[in-house]
């Protein structure tokens, strides 16, 4: 098959990569540097279980997604946040999803739901009642972020003439761009019956353009990340149960006096 289709690339130029794991989907495989979940820019800790990988949701808070193109070729990664595609909220397969545009060795940072060729809205870790999935009325796929990378079909090369500045022109660069990451809003308190899911978030700038690629038939690597609270990912074993939230294991560690004197409390405005 040998058919055009319809991307998006982001405007602009692309961040450098900096050293980071990959999470992949089940079967587990060797971690390689192409997708991070970022929180205030940084990247979250990945947690291996079951043979899926797990990051910890902060609700509340705003996060972004990096994707890295490992190939010498540009790439179409179909995103997809609770089972939405991230630039048209589609619920399709990755082959038939439009996708994302990554130059050779580059990297891009998608931070929120493209809403027009110039703005997006922020990616939010909120529950599953507040999320943009249930505003939609599509709710079977929260609480999974997954990218599916589609390499460009690059023609064979001939090498019998020097004429070949017409074939070179036929690789063109990729132009992705970062998205700023900034502070995130403050955590609201956890709660063990909640569920965590994306919401739609402030509006922030994100120009992009529509390309065209002709892409090989499959896909060359599928990332899956699971994200929960951190009361779910220690009900499912994945963290280990916190102590300190226990009221009586503080009693416990009570003691008797300090060698201080009484503090003045402070003053009630």
């Amino acid at each position: 098959m040998n058919d055009r289709f319809a991307y998006l690339m982001v405007a602009g130029l692309a961040l450098a990569a900096g050293p980071h794991t990959v999470m992949s989907g089940s079967p587990l495989r060797t971690p390689v540097e192409e997708v991070d979940i970022l929180v205030d820019g940084a990247p979250q800790p990945r947690y291996a279980h079951d043979g899926r990988w797990y990051v910890e949701a902060r609700k509340g808070r705003e996060y972004a997604i990096r994707l890295r193109n490992p190939y010498a070729v540009r790439v179409a990664v179909a995103l997809s946040v609770d089972g939405l595609n991230t630039i048209d909220a589609r619920e399709t397969t990755g082959a038939d999803a439009r996708k994302w545009v990554i130059g050779p060795y580059e990297t891009v940072t998608i931070s929120g739901w493209q809403t027009s060729l110039t703005d997006a809205r922020r990616f939010e870790f909120t529950t599953e009642a507040r999320s943009y999935g249930q505003a939609l009325g599509k709710t079977a796929n929260l609480g999974v972020i997954s990218a599916v990378f589609f390499k460009e079909r690059v023609p064979a090369i001939m090498t019998e003439t020097r004429n070949d500045a017409a074939a070179r022109e036929r690789a063109p660069s990729g132009l992705p761009a970062p998205a700023a990451q900034e502070a995130a809003a403050a955590s609201g308190n956890r709660k063990a019956d909640e569920y965590a899911a994306t919401g739609m978030g402030r509006q922030t700038g994100h120009a992009v353009e529509q390309v065209w690629l002709n892409l090989e038939d499959a896909p060359v690597q599928t990332v899956n990340i699971r994200y929960e609270f951190h009361p779910q990912l220690v009900r499912l074993g994945i963290l280990p149960a916190d102590r300190t939230a226990d009221p009586l294991q503080r009693r416990e560690r009570a003691r008797g006096f300090a060698p201080e004197f009484c503090p003045e409390p402070p003053r009630q405005r």
